[in-house]
């Protein structure tokens, strides 16, 4: 199982939002990208976080995700478009 991202909890939402996507991006661990990609998708429930995810570009995160080779990856990848992609026509997407 990966690690939590280590933030300071002092950073607020968008540093934390901010440190889970830096990990993803610098991250060679596979169980880690997973895990931070099930992070970003609980934040995406929250509609007080929409401005931050679509400052950072999760969905653009999550759609580069399905080019990855890890098969479980791709498939959290999809699963997680799906559930946040109705924000591409709202409040995420614009």
């Amino acid at each position: 199982m990966a690690q939590k991202p280590k933030v300071d909890p002092h950073v607020g939402r968008l540093g934390y939002l901010q440190a889970l996507v830096t990990e993803f991006q610098e991250t060679e661990s596979q169980d880690a990208k997973e895990q931070v990609l099930a992070n970003l998708a609980n934040f995406a429930y929250d509609p007080s976080n929409y401005p931050y995810l679509r400052q950072l570009q999760v969905l653009d995160l999550f759609l580069d995700s399905l080019s990855e080779e890890n098969e479980t990856l791709v498939e959290f990848a999809i699963e997680n478009t799906k559930q946040t992609g109705h924000f591409c026509g709202g409040k995420l997407g614009k």
